[in-house]
């Protein structure tokens, strides 16, 4: 994280906001400039990549289920933003050890153990370091002494948005955003790569979220997409993989999506509206007969 601060500190902190006379290096103005980045740097991901995967891939249709809440966009986005800053408080305590160099992160590819074998070996083991640490995390946040204080505001969203993609309680998103953080700590990595990662991580975050269900067939009993983590947000014990399917298989919490069975969400629409139940603005026909006076026999 010492790039991106170290450009924040030569385009705008140093001509513009600090005094000449506080050093660039000095612990308390490191740790303002890191609070600063971090949570400009998380709002702009949250609500750039959100937004784009929202207008863009997001297939409104799914805002037609009947489990889909009223005003759910604009409660995701703010319950993400109130989370954000309280997450990035034992963040930054995690960047500013990196920028004092406490961690493993290096500058230059000659510094790499391996060279650039180290480089690309280290981005797949950062892949699947973090997917294993993610699933145990997750899975005990589901336990039931602890479920209800943490986890249960993100399984608000049955049907999530891209923009549920952040929408965490503090602790909960902390946590499962953790092992992102200790990997550098662990294991040599380039800090460029490492940027490229965490921007990576984002993304991936979103589009499990943003109700795309399709997976190319030879990957889906490999990547974790989001059919398989919609599954996640419907049935609760399954899929609780980050990238890929191999621990929630060792665990025995795999579920075969069943937006890929014609069991998911949209199929569900189709089948309220083939029955009447659903009208094409996504109303359910009989609260909306009820309200005109008409009569609606229950069989």
């Amino acid at each position: 994280m010492d790039l991106v601060l170290n450009v924040a500190d030569y385009y705008f902190f140093t001509p513009y906001v600090y005094p000449s006379s506080w050093p660039e290096d000095e612990p308390l103005r490191q740790i303002i400039g890191l609070m600063v980045v971090t949570n400009l740097g998380a709002a702009i991901l949250y609500l750039g990549l959100g937004a784009l995967s929202y207008f863009f891939i997001f297939d409104h249709k799914l805002m037609q289920h009947p489990q889909f809440l009223e005003n759910q966009v604009q409660r995701e986005i703010k319950y993400a933003l109130w989370s954000l800053p309280w997450i990035s408080v034992p963040t930054v305590a995690l960047f500013f050890a990196e920028v004092r160099g406490y961690s493993k992160l290096y500058d230059s590819v000659d510094e790499s153990p391996l060279g650039w074998s180290g480089l690309i070996f280290s981005m797949v083991s950062f892949l699947f370091f973090t997917d294993m640490c993610i699933y145990w995390v997750h899975r005990f946040l589901h336990h039931k002494l602890i479920y209800k204080y943490f986890h249960k505001p993100h399984h608000v969203w049955k049907i999530p948005t891209p923009f549920a993609s952040h929408a965490f309680h503090p602790v909960d998103g902390f946590v499962q955003g953790l092992p992102y953080h200790i990997y550098p700590f662990l294991f040599p990595l380039h800090k460029i790569l490492y940027l490229v990662l965490y921007v990576f991580v984002n993304i991936w975050t979103i589009s499990i979220h943003d109700g795309d269900y399709r997976v190319p067939s030879l990957m889906e009993h490999i990547i974790n997409g989001s059919a398989h983590h919609t599954d996640h947000h419907l049935f609760f014990d399954y899929n609780y993989g980050q990238y890929f399917t191999l621990w929630d298989r060792i665990g025995g919490s795999y579920r075969y999506p069943s937006a890929l069975m014609g069991k998911g969400p949209y199929d569900h629409i189709k089948k309220l509206m083939a029955e009447g139940k659903l009208n094409s603005n996504g109303v359910n026909s009989q609260t909306n007969n009820n309200k005109n006076g008409v009569h609606v026999k229950k069989e």
